[in-house]
């Protein structure tokens, strides 16, 4: 069973019922998230050894956010424990013409708090495959970042290949020190998943005649994106998501790999929403299962954008789909009808 080891935090998800705005509840619904645990979940539902690795505390809530990954069989095993709170988001979906929107309350959680010392790479990476983070996680503290930092290093000493989902959040960092920290961790990076914000927030590159609030793509510009990308950092592979919002409820979604100097496009879903957090990192969680398993380039877009497209139909963070599921959408059968 092939060993991808993801690094990240884990936080507590507070929301409303249904669509209710953070002023109308009474009551919030419990549920875990986070972008690298998100993607663990995922692969495991696909077979893979998932291994999640961060820092929770001890104490019962702690405890809740373990159990939320084990029972879908993430290997929880190397997650250190310590610390004094978990991080918590606060998350209103949104409707029509109205955003989603999320409030942070992770300062000084026990991820954003760790040492050096809380993480044992060579047991992390033991029989590993892959690894992979996003910007969120050096963008807690500059301990992170230099954590971070080390774990690439690890992971290259070992030949082991690194994906990284840019994941830029202003609310965390500004996008000059977001530019710094990730110029250099993408020395170390193969595989650089981005959307169409982030690459121009994180590093200045923008794609030419390309409106993210009209939802107007140009192809073309998200190519020269990626050429952009590679040329600066050397990375083996850049996967762009492309999303047309066409209101908080209904979006278009594709996406393009661009590796070995060409630009694959996947087909395009017509997408009616029901839970968008977690639809990035269900495409990378797509991507590193097709790439691990030797896909071709467009095999893998495919696989990636299908499962992500899924993702954007169920409720909480965590994509809980199969392979099976993903390939019948891939594979063109969007009907949605009955299966008995």
């Amino acid at each position: 069973m092939k060993k991808v080891v993801t690094f990240g935090e884990l936080m507590l998800r507070l929301a409303p019922e249904n669509y209710l705005r953070f002023v109308q509840s009474e009551k919030f619904e419990a549920t875990f998230g986070g972008a690298e645990a998100n993607v663990a979940v995922s692969l495991a539902n696909y077979g893979l050894h998932a291994c999640f690795v961060s820092k929770l505390p001890s104490h019962e809530i702690g405890q809740m956010a373990v159990n939320s990954l084990r029972k879908f069989g993430v290997d929880t095993s190397l997650i250190t424990r310590g610390g004094e709170r978990v991080g918590i988001y606060y998350c209103e979906k949104g409707a029509s013409q109205r955003p989603s929107k999320v409030i942070y309350d992770r300062a000084y959680s026990a991820i954003a708090m760790a040492k050096d010392e809380d993480f044992d790479w060579n047991a992390i990476f033991d029989g590993a495959e892959w690894f992979h983070f996003t910007g969120i996680t050096p963008a807690l503290s500059d301990g992170m970042a230099k954590i971070c930092l080390t774990a690439c290093k690890e992971a290259k000493k070992r030949n082991i290949n690194i994906s990284c989902d840019l994941n830029f959040r202003k609310k965390l960092w500004s996008k000059e020190k977001a530019g710094e920290v990730m110029g250099e961790l993408c020395n170390y990076i193969d595989y650089c998943i981005a959307n169409e914000e982030d690459a121009k927030d994180v590093f200045g590159i923008e794609a030419d005649n390309t409106d993210i609030y009209s939802g107007k793509i140009d192809r073309e510009g998200y190519i020269s994106v990626a050429k952009k990308l590679t040329e600066r950092f050397n990375f083996k592979g850049v996967a762009i998501t492309l999303r047309e919002s066409l209101s908080a409820n209904d979006n278009n979604w594709s996406a393009m790999l661009y590796t070995d100097g060409k630009a694959n496009f996947s087909k395009k879903y017509a997408m009616h929403i029901v839970d968008r957090v977690g639809g990035g990192d269900s495409f990378g969680g797509g991507l590193i299962y097709s790439l691990v398993n030797g896909y071709d380039a467009q095999s893998a877009i495919e696989f990636a954008v299908a499962a992500s497209c899924l993702k954007h139909s169920i409720e909480g963070d965590y994509n809980m789909v199969s392979v099976a599921e993903v390939k019948t959408l891939a594979g063109g059968d969007a009907s949605g009808r009955v299966q008995r």
